[in-house]
C-alpha cells in the first residue's frame, strides 16, 4: 500500500473537485491519499508518493495556491531522488504554447529534482473534455498499477 500526497493547484475549483475523485479512487484501490491544497516545502519533502493535480492560469502559470510550493522547490532545489510522481495537468489548448503550462512546469521541475516519473503526464484539454474525470479515471488506474509500493 502506498501513501499518495495529492498536491492541488486550482483557480476556480475544478482541480480540487478532480482531486477529490482521484483520492477516492486511490483509496478504493487500497492505497492511502491525502489532498493538500496549501502545500509547504516540507509537505513535498516528506511525501513518499507525489501526485500533482493542477489547472493552469494566466500565460501557463501555476495557480496561486500552489505557486509558493513551486517557487520554494525551484529556489531551494530539495532533491527528491527516486520519489515516484505523476502529474495531471489541466488546461485549454486555445492558449497554444502555454497549454497545461503549470503541469508541464511541475513535471520538468520534479524530474530536475531526481523524482521518478511513473508513466506519462496526463494533459486534459478543457476544449475537448468538459468533465475531466472520464479522461482521468483510465489514466489513474494505469498509473496506480505502475506505482511502486
Amino acid at each position: 500500500m502506498a501513501h499518495i500526497s495529492i498536491f492541488v493547484g486550482s483557480v476556480n475549483g475544478g482541480a480540487e473537485r478532480l482531486s477529490d475523485e482521484v483520492a477516492a479512487t486511490i483509496e478504493q484501490a487500497g492505497h492511502a491519499a491525502t489532498v493538500i491544497t496549501e502545500a509547504s516545502l516540507d509537505d513535498i519533502k516528506n511525501a513518499s508518493h507525489i501526485l500533482i493535480v493542477t489547472s493552469t492560469t494566466g500565460q501557463g502559470d501555476v495557480p496561486s495556491n500552489l505557486a509558493g510550493l513551486y517557487f520554494a522547490m525551484n529556489s531551494t532545489f530539495p532533491m527528491l531522488t527516486d520519489k515516484p510522481f505523476g502529474v495531471i495537468a489541466m488546461g485549454d489548448r486555445c492558449y497554444g504554447d502555454t497549454f497545461c503550462g503549470a503541469g508541464r512546469s511541475f513535471d520538468e521541475l520534479l524530474r530536475d529534482l531526481q523524482a521518478k516519473p511513473v508513466g506519462n503526464r496526463l494533459e486534459i484539454d478543457a476544449c475537448e473534455d468538459f468533465e475531466p474525470w472520464p479522461v482521468t479515471e483510465p489514466w489513474l488506474k494505469v498509473w496506480l498499477e505502475k506505482l511502486p509500493a
